[in-house]
């Protein structure tokens, strides 16, 4: 018990004794990375723009840099290049090669950027351990966002989280710090503005979700957290090989453009961070900055949510616990989209293969499923997919 009084009272002090302030001093003061509201980055082809990031005093481009899945560095060189400011990769990613990349690719652009990573460890001590190796590989003295890494409810977040980042601003080593989720964001938001020791939110968030995701997300902006927004283009469904029967029936053109576009056009997201592998899909995201949402993307994004009705799960855990084997339905769907949509299959694979119940459950073995989704999602179908593509 006095454990637990202990870390209650570390977090209540570390935010009234100002423990936000402290910077390192390598990194830059908050005006430096702090643009005007407008204008062309030299050689860019497009009029950047500029957000508020919350209340952190930074200001980031409404599209930013997804670098999970980026295995060539020149496409973040150029993005830098064009302006793009805000980069995010996490410890994990690549078997921790992806920071490494990220690190050498931003260079000596490092202090014109706003750069996020992320931890999953289960403690403290793992959490340190995380910060120290993220700041070798990404070959910086600091880090701008720091994330706990896939929180999908409060229990997931114990006080000693919470404590290893504070104390990891108190050192400088991190100006901010959040909580990145790919489920369950109208729970964890609520509670992050409620618990008051979060700058940023990292949520997944499309044009495929309810209207209560839009009240969270407008509320995180209103309580003054920076939102993020990942997951931007609902799975992608288009890095098919040609003839592929899934990836035709998917591909609607301009879909994946104007569901970027129409996240952009939500004033409450500070940032996006679609993932860029090549430089045609660098210079096709790019085109959010500078062509605003409008009735032509509506009616693509219309008929391409019918498209993807049957494969893509939106993560609004209402199937949640419906599986009589006890499948992470959600979780198993969203390794079958890093396969089949992001065109990832060793991402796919990996994750999959981490989800412990998945390994012995069988589809095969239920006389019928008793998950249902609400959205239409042939669940059944996509878990045995996913059973034969991975197991």
């Amino acid at each position: 018990m006095a454990r637990k009084t202990s870390r209650r009272n570390f977090i209540s002090a570390s935010l009234s004794a100002g423990l936000l302030a402290p910077l390192a001093k390598a990194a830059p003061s908050i005006s430096a990375l702090n643009p005007p509201q407008s204008g062309v980055a030299m050689g860019s082809p497009i009029r950047l723009s500029y957000r508020a990031l919350g209340r952190t005093g930074l200001s980031v481009t409404p599209v930013g840099f997804g670098c999970m899945i980026t295995s060539d560095p020149s496409v973040i060189e150029r993005a830098a290049d064009l302006g793009i400011n805000y980069f995010d990769t996490a410890r994990g990613y690549q078997h921790g090669n992806n920071e490494r990349m990220v690190g050498a690719a931003l260079g000596a652009k490092r202090k014109q950027v706003v750069l996020s990573t992320k931890t999953h460890a289960p403690d403290k001590a793992g959490m340190m351990q995380h910060l120290e190796q993220s700041l070798r590989e990404l070959n910086t003295d600091y880090i701008d966002i720091w994330y706990l890494h896939g929180r999908t409810a409060p229990s997931e977040i114990p006080d000693e989280h919470i404590e290893a980042q504070q104390l990891a601003k108190q050192q400088g080593k991190v100006r901010f710090i959040g909580v990145s989720m790919h489920g369950g964001q109208t729970n964890m938001i609520p509670w992050m503005i409620r618990k008051g020791a979060f700058d940023v939110v990292l949520a997944a968030y499309n044009f495929t979700m309810d209207p209560g995701m839009d009240d969270a997300i407008d509320n995180a902006a209103r309580a003054g957290l920076g939102v993020v927004a990942m997951k931007v283009m609902a799975g992608g469904y288009k890095s098919h090989s040609p003839g592929d029967p899934l990836g035709e029936r998917l591909r609607e053109p301009g879909a994946l453009l104007a569901a970027l576009k129409w996240v952009v056009s939500k004033a409450a997201v500070s940032t996006t961070i679609p993932s860029m592998t090549d430089m045609d899909q660098l210079d096709e995201n790019v085109k959010a900055m500078d062509n605003p949402y409008n009735a032509v993307d509506a009616k693509i994004l219309a008929a391409h949510l019918e498209r993807i009705r049957p494969f893509y799960c939106r993560m609004c855990g209402k199937c949640a616990g419906g599986c009589c084997q006890g499948l992470p339905v959600a979780d198993i769907l969203r390794c079958l989209t890093y396969a089949e949509g992001y065109g990832q299959f060793a991402l796919g694979r990996e994750r999959y293969l981490e989800l412990a119940s998945a390994r012995w459950a069988r589809c095969g073995d239920c006389a019928g499923c008793t998950v249902h989704c609400p959205h239409g999602v042939e669940v059944a179908r996509r878990v045995a997919r996913a059973q034969e593509m991975f197991a």
